[in-house]
């Protein structure tokens, strides 16, 4: 109909009339330009502010799976060194003693991720849509870091883990999972990672049971070799995570949520 109306008043060269006809057609033109800049410029906020909330919960997750993986390595460490002090006879304490850190020396966790986000975003171009700078350089950060799977597959190879587990029987190793092993934790209760490796407990095992189980461990004469490289190897993916990384470490306290 404008098509029509145009080409009478130029027929007729009716110049106003065209005139307005092209004001008419340019301000449409205008118009829908601006409401299809402002639905994409609204959809594009609304991804941002949908991958914002979804980046900072994963965050917080990954903060929260960080300060376990330092937790739960330090109790190892702990437990280590005093399985070591006893076999070394610088130390003394009794059989159970000796036999539940020697066994809590072989733990080892995998560093569970929460990346789906990230992995989106990265994959489809648009981490541009985390306008939070820090939020979006913790994630870089993190998420680019080699060191988490260093914790699994150091637990994994360990020699120390494997020697220990040809020492002592199958069925004294299960009397100590049961009893001494892992306490479960809950996602962003930070409390109950605390010394999730390191509390009283007993094997409930008789007395010649443990004597016997110390005197295998002590027959083995690579296990104190191989447990001081398990805890040399352990100290430095403790000091990886929790001394090398100082910016990821500190975006992530900020997002740590805590339960009390």
């Amino acid at each position: 109909m404008l098509l029509r109306r145009v080409i009478k008043h130029f027929q007729h060269q009716e110049w106003t009339a065209i005139a307005i006809d092209f004001l008419i057609v340019v301000m449409g033109v205008f118009v829908g330009l601006q409401a299809s800049n402002w639905s994409a410029a609204l959809n594009t906020d609304q991804q941002s502010v949908l991958f914002t909330e979804r980046l900072t919960a994963d965050l917080q997750e990954e903060a929260f799976s960080t300060q376990f993986l330092v937790e739960y390595y330090e109790d190892i460490t702990t437990h280590a060194l005093k399985a070591l002090a006893m076999l070394e006879n610088e130390s003394t304490g009794s059989n159970e003693a000796l036999l539940i850190s020697a066994y809590r020396a072989t733990q080892y966790t995998p560093a569970y991720r929460r990346r789906a986000t990230y992995d989106e975003l990265s994959a489809t171009g648009n981490l541009g849509l985390i306008r939070d700078e820090a939020l979006r350089m913790t994630a870089i950060r993190l998420y680019t870091a080699p060191h988490y799977k260093s914790f699994e597959t150091e637990g994994e190879n360990s020699r120390y883990r494997v020697a220990f587990r040809m020492a002592v029987p199958v069925a004294v190793q299960n009397a100590v999972a049961q009893q001494c092993g892992d306490r479960a934790s809950t996602i962003g209760d930070y409390a109950s990672i605390v010394d999730i490796l390191d509390y009283e407990c007993t094997t409930e095992l008789s007395a010649d049971v443990l004597a016997n189980a110390v005197i295998g461990l002590r027959s083995n004469e690579t296990l104190v070799p191989l447990l001081r490289l398990r805890i040399m190897d352990i100290q430095t993916l403790i000091s990886i995570l929790s001394v090398s990384n100082p910016e990821i470490l500190l975006g992530l306290k900020g997002l740590a949520k805590s339960d009390g």
